[in-house]
């Protein structure tokens, strides 16, 4: 089966991006203003304009787009793996902004704690992760301080799949090595 062009991912999801992008700084500009959010929503710490959105969002769809594109083109299954990755990462986003939203903190708290935990089993690294889960929180929050959440995740997902589960395999391959071998 011949393998299919994919090039058409990068430019799809960058105009997903751009578009959602301005379609939230359109609302918010002729609703009262483009808003500012303060890290950690703390007002002594720094502002980060939702202006940024226009950068960062289309910076993560046509990074989404292109490591998905190059995925696909080695496997035909990469692209609906993605797909659903993305969806998913985009309904937590999603979720956890409308906890947010309705001031439901144990919810929020809890959903917060459950996408963490989850990049320990699935590969939250993964291009298509951050943009779903960043698109999914850019309504509420912008693009940035979303994008710094899913770089956290991002991080702790990569070394629990590339470092802590490849050593923990190791280590219990050595382990039933030497069970086999003590035994005969």
């Amino acid at each position: 089966m011949p393998k299919q062009n994919r090039r058409w991912l990068m430019p799809v999801a960058l105009g997903l991006a751009l578009a959602a992008a301005a379609l939230h700084l359109g609302w918010e500009y002729t609703h009262g203003g483009v808003k500012s959010h303060h890290l950690l929503d703390r007002a002594d710490l720094p502002a980060i304009s939702n202006w940024w959105g226009l950068i960062v969002l289309p910076l993560l769809g046509a990074l989404a787009g292109r490591t998905v594109g190059r995925r696909a083109h080695a496997s035909p299954s990469a692209l609906p793996r993605a797909l659903a990755a993305f969806v998913a990462a985009l309904a937590a986003g999603a979720a956890l902004s409308a906890a947010f939203v309705a001031g439901n903190e144990p919810a929020a708290s809890a959903l917060f704690l459950a996408i963490l935990v989850s990049g320990l089993v699935v590969p939250a690294y993964r291009a298509e992760y951050g943009f779903g889960f960043v698109l999914g929180m850019t309504f509420v929050f912008g693009s940035v301080l979303p994008g710094i959440i899913a770089l956290l995740v991002a991080g702790i997902s990569a070394a629990a799949h590339r470092i802590a589960w490849p050593a923990a395999m190791w280590l219990a391959r050595r382990a039933r090595g030497r069970e086999s071998g003590a035994g005969g």
